[in-house]
């Protein structure tokens, strides 16, 4: 998959699962960039070109739903991928709801996570 330096950027509290992602990522050609909290993308990410952006829900601070509101009042332009290891049937419906592109639950699978990367950028 082409992607042209894209910019994907991940939030997740879990240093791991941020170190997985941009490995896998950037195996795709991505621009990568992590962030363990919404608050320091926040502030990293003001005004950034638009992109996508993998949110995890359950974050310290300013949680994955807040993250979505202030997407909402802001005008932020990003695709989002909702990724939560809560495995609540009602989550992916609200995410849905909220505006992600797509959600996913842990552990997903690197084809998963593509494919809705692949919807977000077209």
């Amino acid at each position: 998959m082409s992607s042209d330096k894209r910019k994907i950027y991940i939030v997740d509290d879990d240093e791991s699962v941020c170190r997985a992602l941009k490995l896998l990522m950037s195996t795709y050609g991505f621009a990568v960039e992590t962030f363990l909290s919404a608050e320091e993308f926040f502030s990293a990410v003001p005004k950034s070109p638009p992109g996508c952006l993998i949110l995890d829900i359950h974050l310290p601070g300013l949680d994955g739903w807040d993250a979505l509101q202030k997407f909402k009042e802001t005008g932020f332009k990003h695709w989002v991928i909702i990724i939560s290891g809560d495995k609540n049937g009602d989550l992916k419906d609200r995410a849905l709801k909220e505006g992600a592109v797509g959600f996913l639950h842990k552990p997903f699978t690197d084809k998963a996570l593509i494919d809705l990367i692949k919807v977000a950028f077209k």
